[in-house]
């Protein structure tokens, strides 16, 4: 669980990051990854309410060569969707970076909590005897 507030986007980062390289990730699918998790973190900042508690969570699962980011809020007035900005837009890119860089993305509601979730390809380096495809690590939640 996260604050709702800026700052809790750099400590999702940070978290996030040091996590993925620890298990051996590699550093281009932790950036991507990092920042898929920060597009949904900052906007359920942007456009959602806080969970009942005031804060967010902020979670990831990691294994068979992906890494399962989501973001869970209060919920807002507009269903989470990628938008198409023209060129001088200032926002609205978040959820089409995400499209871009995820496998998959989607929207989950269970009462009042909506949770945003995307599917990044994060595969590790071949180990003597495995593929780069191992498990990684179980669920993680920010705290």
């Amino acid at each position: 669980m996260l604050p709702y507030a800026l700052s809790s986007v750099a400590v999702a980062r940070q978290r996030l990051s040091a996590d993925l390289l620890a298990s051996g990730v590699f550093e281009a699918a932790v950036d991507d990854t990092v920042l898929v998790m920060s597009e949904l973190l900052s906007n359920a900042l942007r456009h959602a309410h806080p969970l009942a508690s005031g804060q967010l969570r902020v979670t990831w699962a990691c294994g068979d060569g992906h890494v399962e980011v989501a973001v869970s809020d209060g919920g807002a007035t507009t269903e989470p969707r990628a938008g198409r900005p023209t060129l001088s837009s200032l926002g609205g890119r978040g959820l089409g970076i995400v499209e871009f860089l995820a496998e998959r993305w989607g929207v989950r509601h269970e009462g009042e909590t909506t949770t945003v979730w995307a599917i990044v390809h994060a595969p590790q380096p071949a180990r003597k005897g495995q593929s780069g495809e191992s498990e990684i690590s179980a669920l993680r939640e920010v705290v």
